[in-house]
């Protein structure tokens, strides 16, 4: 069973088949779908499976933690399901491949005292963009 499946069914989340196909298409390394390729790989395995469905489940999933949404400059929303894994985003400014990578260090301590103006900062996100190999 997928890491993400596993962790649904440690929720306690209602797995009807829609959901499970979705959870499905969705799992894997380095996955950031559109909403619209989930739902046309869901709709290869579930052919009666709605958009709406797809986009219903991705916003409950968005909405336990489950999976991030990540937004692409202009682009459409990506869905990221190695929610519980700790990386940061390579995204090619020109065909929006995006991948995970794990950079060594620790961004939150790079921020400098003064830089933070009084804030707690309790996380950071950072997006790495250049071209892929395929676009240089």
């Amino acid at each position: 069973m997928s890491d993400l499946l596993e962790r649904l069914r440690g929720r306690g989340w209602r797995m009807t088949s829609q959901r499970r196909v979705v959870a499905e298409v969705l799992d894997g390394d380095h996955v950031h779908l559109t909403a619209d390729e989930v739902h046309a790989r869901a709709a290869e395995r579930l052919p009666e499976i709605s958009r709406a469905t797809v986009y219903n489940t991705l916003g409950e999933l968005v909405a336990l933690g489950e999976v991030i949404e990540v937004p692409t400059d202009g682009r459409a929303r990506r869905y990221d399901p190695n929610a519980h894994h700790p990386h940061q985003h390579l995204v090619c400014s020109n065909c929006g491949t995006i991948r995970d990578v794990h950079p060594t260090g620790n961004p939150l301590a790079d921020l400098p005292a003064a830089e933070r103006f009084g804030f707690t900062v309790s996380e950071v996100e950072v997006t790495y963009r250049g071209l892929c190999p395929a676009c240089a």
